[in-house]
């Protein structure tokens, strides 16, 4: 069984679009939108693993990665989600299960709002929560800018977007002994990426989590009426998504699988064995 990752090139609509993929053409889907400040690249030691059973699909948002930067594209959460549509679309990808991590939840979840059939489940790892209540402390920082006029607060998302956050963004709340495991080709390769142009690609969706508040009623909504079947994977080490965050999901979803793992928030890093075995156990009971 060929589990090797391929990396590959696609137009949807204006952008110029790369994505990873692994895995037999014809075996189940698993689509792996990534979080922020990341791409695909996070998912580079997940892909092969299950790549003998799986179908994984891992793509570039606009701005992100190697895929294009174009000026005419709505970098908002709303126009990743619809990119995110036209991407699947093309691809012929009818049904997924759907990977939910970091800002890779609130775009997932309008993808699967749109056309709720196609989601066969979710995996749901330190995604960002639509829950007010349950938000880790590091948010209360972001929202002090949301008093700012919408312009004094775009410039400060964009000022925001450095190098030195970059690391933060990854280093996050990991206990001391496990900062190791997490590579430093992370915040390096993805700030060796960045270019004007896409700072203001970056600002523009950090200036978007104001707005992306008033839209946590959706997605519980979708969540209450649809209930997909649900593997909640989470390192409470977060302090954006700690562990109360993974738990305020069983409201709406009390028969999701909740399992904390002794990490943070980019556990494919430090806990990817663990994770495996999780999603490995989930999906095969899924397609079962």
């Amino acid at each position: 069984m060929d589990t090797r990752v391929k990396h590959c090139r696609i137009q949807i609509g204006q952008v110029d679009t790369f994505y990873r993929e692994a895995g037999p053409e014809r075996a189940p889907v698993v689509l792996l939108p990534h979080g922020y400040p990341c791409s695909s690249y996070e998912f580079r030691n997940l892909m092969p693993r299950l790549a003998d059973k799986w179908r994984l699909i891992a793509p570039d948002y606009p701005g992100f990665g190697y895929s294009g930067t174009p000026d005419d594209f709505d970098y908002s959460f709303d126009g990743y989600a619809m990119w995110l549509d036209q991407f699947v679309t093309q691809l012929k990808i009818e049904r997924f299960v759907i990977y939910l991590h970091d800002f890779g939840s609130p775009i997932g979840v309008r993808l699967a709002i749109m056309r709720p059939e196609r989601v066969v489940a979710q995996i749901i790892q330190n995604g960002d929560i639509p829950y007010e209540d349950a938000l880790g402390p590091k948010y209360a920082d972001i929202e002090k800018s949301w008093s700012l006029p919408d312009q004094e607060m775009r410039a400060a998302m964009r000022k925001a977007v450095t190098e030195e956050n970059f690391r933060d963004e990854f280093l996050n709340d990991v206990r001391a002994d496990l900062v190791g495991f997490i590579a430093p080709d992370l915040w390096q390769l993805h700030w060796s990426l960045m270019t004007e142009r896409r700072r203001d690609a970056a600002a523009d969706i950090l200036f978007g989590l104001k707005a992306n508040r008033q839209w946590f009623p959706q997605h519980r909504r979708y969540l209450q009426q649809h209930k997909p079947p649900t593997l909640i994977v989470w390192g409470p080490q977060d302090h954006y998504m700690p562990e109360e965050s993974a738990r305020v999901y069983l409201r709406d979803l009390p028969d999701a699988e909740l399992h904390l793992l002794d990490g943070g928030h980019w556990l494919l890093e430090t806990n990817l064995d663990e994770v495996i075995s999780l999603m490995r156990s989930f999906l095969e009971r899924i397609e079962s």
